[in-house]
């Protein structure tokens, strides 16, 4: 089955040669990277994942630019396993889609079947849900940026959680690693963006609290944050499954690479959405 692009035309732009030139402007923006990264010839084998942003590219696609940058210049990973929250609530609790082709203006990129069935034999948490992943797009903006430097040279693993309780993400976290201990050159993206239609000087200062229990690399200390205070960071969960993996690899050294709000690119402080790029690499 193809999986056709739910938000091509509204978070990113629907035309291929269009859709590369607004990639590059992320890249080149004031608060990107301010540069296009070369890919990478073969792997470090250092960068375990990131967490990644996922609105508009208008507005967070200039700090996502930040860790893809980082991945492409160092890596050439052969699967993606992207782990996102499901915002429109339909599907499975945790669902994995676990065969098929993803498509967006870039071209069409397939689905990790081995992987993607070898995680679901092994995941009691886990269901084969298209459904979910249909209309979902914290998953979908992250791989038009894997397209633009790999073209079809890469698979992903499509994982969408309404379900983001910490035993959940711990649990799915632990099950990620068996799969992962017996393949390489693996890459997890945990989609997500933070503080959501505060005002600046409020986000930046619950958004600071979540980036230090992530950058902490433990898992059950971001859960515990979130389910103690009502934060309306939107993708907890992915980010706990990936620190879990990274812990079960034996540690991480987590990096925040940028962070910005939709303040920042609006001017209109009033009411913004911050957005963190951060990466996991192996100590």
């Amino acid at each position: 089955m193809i999986r056709r692009p739910a938000v091509a035309g509204t978070f990113y732009l629907g035309k291929e040669n269009s859709l590369k030139k607004q990639i590059e402007d992320c890249f080149l923006h004031s608060i990107g990277p301010g540069e296009i990264p070369t890919p990478a010839k073969e792997s470090e084998g250092k960068i375990i994942g990131l967490v990644s942003p996922h609105a508009g590219y208008i507005y967070s696609g200039p700090v996502a630019a930040w860790g893809f940058r980082e991945v492409i210049k160092r890596e050439r990973p052969k699967t993606v396993v992207i782990l996102g929250p499901n915002h429109r609530g339909f599907g499975a609790p945790v669902a994995i889609m676990t065969q098929g082709k993803w498509e967006t203006p870039l071209g069409k990129v397939e689905i990790d079947s081995e992987f993607a069935k070898k995680l679901l034999e092994i995941s009691s948490l886990l269901e084969d849900d298209p459904l979910a992943h249909e209309r979902e797009h914290s998953l979908e903006v992250q791989v038009p940026f894997l397209q633009y430097a790999y073209n079809e040279d890469f698979k992903i693993v499509p994982i969408c959680l309404s379900d983001q309780t910490t035993e959940t993400c711990i649990s799915l976290g632990k099950d990620i690693f068996k799969v992962m201990e017996r393949k390489k050159d693996i890459l997890l993206i945990a989609s997500t963006d933070f503080t959501h239609y505060q005002p600046q000087q409020i986000a930046e200062k619950e958004d600071k609290k979540l980036i230090q229990a992530i950058t902490s690399g433990d898992a059950q200390k971001l859960g515990k944050l979130v389910s103690s205070y009502r934060f309306s960071m939107c993708g907890p969960g992915p980010v706990m499954t990936v620190i879990e993996v990274a812990s079960s690899l034996g540690g991480a050294k987590i990096e925040l690479l940028k962070y910005a709000t939709s303040g920042d690119i609006t001017g209109d402080y009033s009411a913004v959405v911050g957005y963190a790029s951060l990466c996991l690499s192996r100590v």
